[in-house]
């Protein structure tokens, strides 16, 4: 396990060497979130802002958070490595990283001073998608000790979207800076991701292709998405197959931030979202 400092702790575990980070709840309510950061599937890392300042924030409000240092999938044309210190594998590698860190969270929920049915699973745009698959895994185990909260943040959950709606595009024109998500970039990223065409993916590598059936025992989810951002038109769609499976579904937009808002703190927006997952997490207590 990797440490951050005074804020994170080690473990005598080797099965979660070098795949965690764990930040300890500064006054720990029992509720632990199992959180991955974004990055297209092939960037990002422990120390970005929605990986780091986002767990020290909800450790600071008594939310024990174990960050996932995921594999990452190969860098795509055009980029280059050296945005990437390692990587270079494909699905399902990362989802069997959350998967990992999930359950030795759980199986050392004594350790952590966490109780096991407030354990969250959660990330954000690319990490919003593994986790989601993750849960989607976890249920099917039919092992019973699935979450009990999918938090997921500005998620990336279909590699096929929908247009986005006519008051979203005339909002993604306005803003030219936030229009860098379209239906050619988010399909060579998912290919990227998968090392193969999207057509035969599983479910729990592309979520939002679940339908109302594969959901029926999804854990209670909460989704904040980004305001001008075309991936909450997956995220959306998502959060529609779960109402229409009849499941627990909090969906919010985040009002005037683009994509990536839990990267930037010095926007309020970020901190607001900080306070709904909080307040969610801590539900699980109530």
């Amino acid at each position: 396990m990797t440490q951050k400092g005074a804020d994170a702790v080690t473990s005598p575990y080797p099965a979660a060497d070098g795949l965690v980070r764990v930040y300890p709840a500064a006054d720990p309510d029992g509720t632990a979130l199992v959180w991955a950061h974004g990055g297209a599937f092939a960037f990002g890392d422990l120390d970005m802002p929605e990986s780091d300042w986002v767990a020290r924030e909800l450790a600071a409000r008594g939310v024990t958070v174990v960050s996932v240092d995921y594999r990452l999938a190969p860098v795509p044309p055009g980029f280059s490595p050296d945005r990437q210190p390692r990587g270079g594998v494909h699905f399902p590698a990362a989802s069997d990283d959350l998967v990992a860190a999930y359950r030795w969270t759980r199986e050392h929920a004594d350790e952590l001073r966490i109780r096991p049915d407030a354990l969250a699973i959660g990330g954000t745009s690319a990490g919003g998608n593994l986790a989601a698959g993750a849960a989607l895994r976890l249920i099917g185990a039919g092992t019973g000790d699935g979450p009990a909260l999918v938090v997921l943040a500005y998620p990336t959950l279909l590699a096929v979207q929908p247009a986005p709606d006519a008051a979203l595009r005339a909002a993604l024109d306005a803003e030219p800076d936030a229009d860098r998500f379209g239906p050619a970039f988010v399909l060579s990223m998912y290919e990227n991701y998968l090392g193969s065409p999207v057509d035969a993916a599983p479910i729990a590598a592309i979520p939002g292709r679940a339908t109302a059936s594969d959901l029926a025992a999804f854990p209670p989810t909460l989704m904040v998405n980004s305001d001008v951002d075309e991936l909450r038109v997956s995220g959306e769609h998502f959060a529609a197959t779960l109402a229409a499976a009849g499941r627990e579904i909090e969906l919010v937009t985040e009002p005037g931030t683009q994509h990536g808002h839990l990267n930037r703190p010095d926007e309020a927006a970020a901190t607001a979202t900080i306070e709904r997952i909080a307040a969610r997490l801590k539900s699980l207590i109530a």
